[in-house]
């Protein structure tokens, strides 16, 4: 039976997540295909019908993931609410993507094992997202609202904190993701915050 369109794409999504899973555990070097095949129920060979390998699965984890972040700052930041309330919701959109879609798989942060020409596409989407944060942060300081000097700083600090919750942050801890936003945005909305 031939599988739909909308099939193939539920299951290359479990894949990447279960692809996550085992980046988050055994980091990206450590991983195998046959790991993430088998946490899937699947023969190691199936998952090379849906992806070359382990850098195109690396890659399709980072592009998902950068796809969520960049829709969700694009739409916060033309919302127009005020600046500390766009920075507060980009914060938890950001860790519902990395810490729940992904299941806070450190792929997040292995982008540069990527070869150069999907290592390019990705710095690019990155490039994009922290750009529509640093409007937020600029538009903030423009208003009085956020004290920091220096928007590229700013960014970065902000950025740098969100990313690395894929190092410490546990699926198995009491908290939600939603418990975990809200007090790392309230964290960073006081460092930022007159």
């Amino acid at each position: 039976m031939v599988q739909t369109v909308r099939g193939r794409e539920a299951r290359r999504a479990a894949i990447l997540r279960r692809a996550a899973e085992v980046f988050r555990l055994k980091c990206f070097h450590g991983a195998g295909m046959r790991e993430i095949a088998r946490g899937l129920g699947m023969a190691p060979g199936a998952l090379y019908y849906y992806f070359k390998g382990k850098e195109d699965l690396l890659f399709a984890c980072q592009a998902m993931s950068l796809r969520r972040l960049i829709q969700s700052a694009t739409e916060i930041a033309s919302s127009g609410l005020p600046p500390q309330h766009m920075l507060r919701q980009i914060v938890r959109a950001h860790l519902r993507h990395t810490l729940g879609d992904m299941g806070g798989g450190l792929a997040h942060l292995e982008f540069h094992a990527l070869p150069p020409e999907m290592l390019e596409e990705v710095v690019r989407q990155r490039d994009a997202y922290e750009a529509i944060v640093r409007q937020v942060l600029k538009e903030g300081m423009a208003a009085g609202v956020f004290a920091a000097r220096d928007v590229k700083l700013a960014a970065l600090t902000v950025l740098g904190a969100l990313n690395w919750s894929v190092v410490w942050w546990r699926p198995e801890w009491p908290y939600t993701i939603e418990e975990v936003s809200e007090q790392v945005a309230a964290t960073l909305l006081r460092g930022v915050t007159r």
